[in-house]
């Protein structure tokens, strides 16, 4: 993603001083200055919070066993963070485009801090359970919309290449959902408190990276001179202004990035939350463990398919959305075969397409929102974009829900034909409403 949206420079902050100005004359003011890691502290909020908002998936096998909890209700937690995610995706964004980034992400940290103290004191309460989640949902929401935003402009500053802040920033989120996942199951599988040493850890991580934040460089300067007289000077028509997106009416983006986008977190979700329930009488004395394996497997994969996200993206063509999505529909009929025969070894193959696909789909939405948004509508627009993807975290609860009368065989058979069709929308409209001088 690319965007120019701060009038401050970082050159001014090297003009030499001439024998023309008086020694008594005040100093000018020294603006940051962008250097290529200014944005190492983002992304480690990033990592952090996105830490937070995964560690909880791993652990749905033991709250069933130790609390006791449905398999729809186990479900129901995991997509509740969703509920905090939006209103923070759609807020958060816009805000930051008027008030800074700095101060619009800084609250990140301690809703996410929150949101894992209140899962650590309750682990039988499912009421403060889905308030923990909501809370993390918020703090993810924030440094998705703002912190891959602050993360191009940053990089752009520094004379980067624009184009690599989405990779980053999707690259960011995924190593947090990673390494939360695989290092929560791990110690709730055979380290001490089970229920609540993975969150104390969450915990001192977020304060760390928090501090670290304070130090990047702002890119976006309040509208109004000041965080407070912005905030005091906000009017109805403006927070009503924050909400309204032009550009997600851009019939690219209805006819290619809408129809791809629930599958983002669909098929992740139904990957690392489902699979891992499935199979777990499979898994033996470490069910646990074996469904921190299954996260770790699907978001490596997305890490790794990432990686070669450029070489796959392209302006001319909706090759990327189309990749993903005939990967999509693969992991989709091999979880199908997984939870027929409940194999172990077919779950792991599902979850790594399905992982695959989450990657490919990420970045070709990422890619195609930065090509459609304009300057002052990245931020907004890649808020709207998360949203949607991230109401395919309701898909494992409602797969939980549909299963007392379908089966998940069946279920994920439908999956993969509805991934078909929107496969073929994807081809359909390959080259069609493509932006500016890239038509």
């Amino acid at each position: 993603m690319s965007t120019q949206t701060s009038t401050s420079t970082s050159s001014l902050s090297h003009v030499p001083a001439t024998e023309s100005v008086p020694s008594a004359s005040p100093a000018p003011e020294v603006l940051p200055s962008f250097r290529p890691h200014s944005w190492f502290p983002v992304a480690g909020s990033m990592v952090a919070v996105a830490w937070g908002g995964n560690e909880f998936t791993p652990l749905l096998v033991m709250y069933r066993e130790t609390s006791h909890f449905s398999q729809v209700t186990v479900n129901g937690l995991l997509a509740a963070y969703v509920l905090g995610i939006i209103p923070a995706l759609l807020v958060g964004g816009p805000l930051s485009d008027l008030i800074g980034r700095k101060p619009t992400l800084l609250p990140a940290a301690p809703l996410s801090l929150l949101g894992s103290f209140l899962l650590s004191i309750a682990p039988h309460e499912p009421l403060i359970i889905a308030l923990g989640r909501v809370l993390c949902g918020m703090a993810l929401g924030l440094v998705m919309a703002v912190g891959s935003t602050w993360i191009t402009e940053l990089v752009s500053r520094a004379g980067g290449d624009p184009a690599a802040g989405a990779r980053k920033a999707s690259l960011c989120l995924t190593i947090g959902f990673l390494v939360g996942a695989g290092i929560a199951s791990v110690l709730a599988q055979w380290g001490p408190w089970p229920t609540h040493l993975a969150y104390i850890l969450h915990i001192l991580l977020t304060l760390a990276t928090a501090v670290w934040l304070t130090y990047t460089p702002e890119t976006r300067e309040p509208r109004h001179g000041t965080v407070k007289t912005t905030i005091l000077e906000l009017k109805v028509r403006e927070m009503l202004e924050m909400l309204h997106i032009p550009a997600a009416a851009h019939k690219r983006f209805l006819r290619v990035v809408v129809p791809v986008a629930p599958w983002v977190f669909g098929c992740a979700g139904a990957a690392y939350a489902l699979l891992p329930q499935l199979l777990a009488t499979s898994a033996g004395q470490t069910p646990i463990a074996f469904s921190g394996l299954m996260t770790v497997i699907t978001l490596g994969c997305g890490v790794g398919v990432q990686m070669l996200g450029r070489l796959i993206d392209t302006h001319k063509s909706a090759r990327a959305s189309a990749i993903a999505m005939a990967v999509i529909t693969l992991g989709a009929f091999v979880a199908a075969f997984a939870a027929q025969t409940l194999s172990l070894p077919l779950g792991i193959a599902a979850a790594a397409t399905m992982g695959a696909g989450y990657g490919l789909a990420l970045v070709a939405g990422l890619s195609e929102v930065q090509r459609i948004a304009g300057e002052e509508e990245l931020a907004g627009l890649t808020a709207v974009y998360y949203s949607i993807s991230y109401t395919g975290f309701f898909i494992p609860m409602a797969f939980s829900a549909l299963s007392a009368y379908i089966g998940f065989t069946k279920l994920f058979i439908i999956g993969s034909i509805l991934a078909i069709l929107c496969l073929i929308n994807v081809t359909i409209a390959w080259r069609a409403h493509l932006p500016g001088a890239q038509r």
